[in-house]
């Protein structure tokens, strides 16, 4: 992924907190034998104080046979993404039609050590961490070797401890742009008020203040 300067994150608190409540993305691992890679969408919990990602998938699935051979895998997150009109990113100076187009978004991929996890307790632990992020409210038994209603259902699955080695991140909203052409941009897309619209107009304001 290309970072210019300019869309780095100014620090790791920004993608950090960016990713604690984007936790959706897709974990690609290397085919076996110069086959493409394998793209497994999931959901994940982000540990930043461990340094590590955590999910789950379930015991058939085609992509353990890849990920045991190679461990070294990517989790890629991408989104608050939309489309720029090349009118609204034409310079102070140039006509509306010489502007160029271009997408924002925000996008993190983190590189991991992939740790499979077929302990049962440890298991239990992995997916009580994962249910205690997307459900705090509460409301689900906990996990528990042996014990209904999910003990059962241990076997069939398998945990992924992803241990984070690097990190690229990136926020793409102009902030190379000159204001003139930032305030049209955060204008426009606070009219056309269309989906991811709303969090584009977020990232391009807090990016030009921090």
């Amino acid at each position: 992924m290309l970072i210019h300067p300019w869309d780095a994150p100014h620090d790791d608190t920004e993608w950090q907190q960016w990713l604690a409540v984007h936790d959706f993305g897709h974990l690609a691992v290397n085919g076996l034998d110069g086959a493409p890679p394998h793209v497994q969408p999931l959901h994940f919990t982000y540990d930043a104080g461990r340094g590590e990602a955590l999910t789950h998938l379930a015991r058939p699935n085609p992509i353990w046979p890849a990920l045991l051979a190679n461990p070294e895998v990517a989790l890629s997150v991408v989104d608050d993404y939309v489309y720029v009109p090349g009118p609204w990113q034409a310079g102070p100076e140039d006509p509306p039609e010489h502007g160029t187009p271009t997408s924002f978004y925000a996008a993190v991929q983190l590189r991991c050590r992939a740790h499979v996890v077929d302990d049962p307790t440890e298991k239990s632990e992995l997916l009580n961490r994962q249910v205690d992020h997307f459900q705090p409210e509460g409301g689900s038994a906990k996990v528990a070797v042996g014990e209904a209603p999910y003990g059962r259902l241990l076997s069939g699955i398998r945990g992924l401890r992803l241990e984070v080695t690097d990190v690229h991140a990136k926020f793409k909203y102009a902030s190379h742009r000159p204001e003139e052409v930032k305030d049209r941009i955060a204008k426009e897309l606070a009219n056309r008020a269309g989906p991811r619209d709303a969090a584009a107009h977020e990232h391009l304001q807090r990016r030009r203040t921090t």
